[in-house]
């Protein structure tokens, strides 16, 4: 399992709650769904990519 993809995926977490909570609290409660919704897509980038490199893997080992 790599570490570092973790690391990435909750840095990205930590990084939108704390935006989150700061645009909730100055009253800007559809930049901070944005914010959300942008933080999402990042990790489901980041994930995405994973998952095309373990085909890559795969389809090389199983030579297809």
């Amino acid at each position: 399992m790599n570490v570092d993809l973790i690391f990435q995926i909750a840095g990205v977490g930590i990084i939108v709650a704390v935006l989150n909570q700061l645009l909730i609290r100055a009253g800007r409660e559809e930049q901070a769904l944005l914010t959300t919704i942008a933080g999402l897509v990042v990790v489901l980038f980041i994930i995405t990519n994973e998952i095309g490199e373990l085909f890559e893997t795969i389809k090389m080992i199983f030579k297809f």
